[in-house]
């Protein structure tokens, strides 16, 4: 990014101002409120690739630690999986002849996937993302989304259209797996099922083992019973590492003005400027899978009057947000309450703390973004 400081006028002057790209149109910033995003179901599948911050990733860039040896044979496991999945792509019949074998594999309750445990910060997403690049297969019959999109997908085009849009695929690799209610557990089981019957293979990440998710938190037999239908999918490889986020959330950085942020939005090429409340209440009439359309064509993003939200759905469909924006590392300057204070102590202690801890980390990751100078 070129580099722009906000008026001098402004204000406030508790820190320096953002450094974003000028706009020397003079245009009117947007609104995400005013955008209400249409997403044909073929571009929801097409987006389903590592996001811009991985693209570059590869095995051979991944620089495994020493003294955890789990790293490099994560690597050299993965490198073997990715062998498997174009083998038969040029034989003729060979797509009926591989979707007997994976059924009979998946019936004898053989693994159909990788499942990559580990804590924060060990390099999981980069190892997932290597695989989808490494895999021998066309860009159109391999997937990459997070628990999330993948939710969000089924949701936005029905169960049976999500699994005929995907069964063609030969891998399918899904980024911090989370199960955080009954539903979603059921959906997503019965889901990557029917995937792996088709013959599509399965790769994951998440931070606790398959036969370990969801323990704790719900005690009825049928969820536990689908915790362990799902955990036979899979070959865990445990990745061992620094747990560095363990350390703490970082702390955002100081809310600006509400003029600072607006006139910075009027002087910032590419950018949207709303209120946080409208926002917040705009979201909930735009189904999540469209939020990354919310974001078309936009560069920075400014938000006035920021304030803890107070309901779980609100809260949600924020960790969504954040989510996107984070994979298009577009940059955050808002105004009211930092967001290390957006979500209350007790949704932090609760069973969505991941998400939420995550959100804040990402969220606050931008807000520097939005205030670092940059060279151009």
């Amino acid at each position: 990014m070129g580099a722009v400081s906000s008026p001098a006028s402004a204000a406030d002057s508790r820190h320096s101002a953002p450094h974003l790209i000028a706009d020397a149109s003079g245009d009117v910033p947007a609104s995400l409120c005013e955008r209400e995003p249409h997403v044909p179901a073929d571009r929801l599948v097409a987006e389903m690739v590592p996001p811009p911050r991985f693209d570059a990733v590869r095995f051979e860039n991944y620089l495994p630690d020493p003294n955890q040896p789990s790293q490099a044979q994560a690597v050299t496991v993965l490198r073997g999986f990715a062998g498997t999945l174009g083998a038969d792509a040029a034989v003729p019949g060979a797509r009926k002849r591989w979707f007997r074998r994976e059924r009979g594999a998946a019936a004898a309750g053989g693994p159909s996937g990788v499942y990559l445990d580990g804590g924060y910060g060990v390099g999981k997403t980069h190892l997932l993302a290597s695989l989808w690049h490494a895999a021998p297969a066309p860009r159109e019959r391999k997937a990459f989304g997070t628990f999330v999109e993948l939710t969000n997908l089924v949701g936005a085009l029905g169960f049976q259209q999500a699994v005929a849009a995907l069964s063609g695929h030969r891998l399918l690799c899904i980024d911090e797996f989370e199960l955080d209610d009954p539903g979603d557990t059921v959906l997503v089981s019965t889901l990557l099922g029917k995937l792996a019957d088709a013959g599509v293979k399965l790769a994951a990440t998440s931070n606790t083992l398959p036969g370990k998710l969801g323990e704790g938190r719900f005690a009825a037999s049928d969820f536990m019973r689908e915790i362990q239908g799902l955990s036979a999918r899979f070959q865990a490889q445990r990745i061992d590492g620094e747990d560095y986020r363990h350390r703490g959330l970082p702390q955002a950085p100081a809310p600006y003005s509400d003029e600072q942020v607006t006139e910075a939005a009027y002087t910032t090429a590419h950018a949207s400027l709303d209120d946080f409340g409208p926002l917040v209440e705009h979201l909930s009439r735009v189904h999540p899978s469209r939020y990354g359309a919310l974001c078309d064509g936009v560069g920075a993003v400014f938000l006035r009057g920021v304030a803890p939200v107070t309901d779980q759905a609100t809260a949600l469909r924020l960790v969504v947000l954040a989510d996107r924006l984070y994979d298009r590392e577009v940059p955050v300057m808002a105004s009211g309450v930092p967001f290390d204070r957006i979500f209350s102590e007790e949704m932090l202690a609760g069973g969505y703390r991941k998400k939420y801890f995550r959100a804040i980390s990402r969220l606050t990751a931008l807000a520097r973004d939005a205030g670092r100078p940059t060279s151009g």
